[in-house]
């Protein structure tokens, strides 16, 4: 059984196959698309004091919740590409990421 990922990595596929985007859907282009969306969600919250970006308006949250997508769905297209494992490389780098950051003892022995 395919996963959710999976499932969702081969619909942005067709997608851009019935559109013909292939050419422009390079590894680098998809790598600024990226970059562009996630600058883009972080818009939203420019002027918001730290309170405010916690609690969003609902209009303002849906928005956010479009430019997140975005970001997310490039981020599936630019992996798709280079053949990277989105699930197990987020997974070997929260592993990479216990080691370098590992829980602070108590202090006792």
């Amino acid at each position: 059984m395919r996963t959710e990922i999976e499932l969702l990595t081969l619909s942005l596929r067709q997608f851009a196959a019935q559109r013909d985007w292939a050419p422009f859907h390079s590894p680098k282009n998809l790598a600024s698309a990226l970059i562009v969306e996630a600058a883009e969600l972080l818009e939203h919250f420019q002027w918001m004091t730290e309170a405010q970006s916690a609690q969003p308006p609902a209009d303002q949250r849906a928005e956010i919740a479009a430019e997140a997508a975005d970001v997310f769905l490039y981020l599936l297209q630019l992996c798709d590409q280079l053949d990277i494992d989105l699930v197990a490389a987020a997974k070997d780098k929260m592993l990479r990421n216990a080691l370098k950051y590992p829980v602070p003892s108590s202090g006792a022995p």
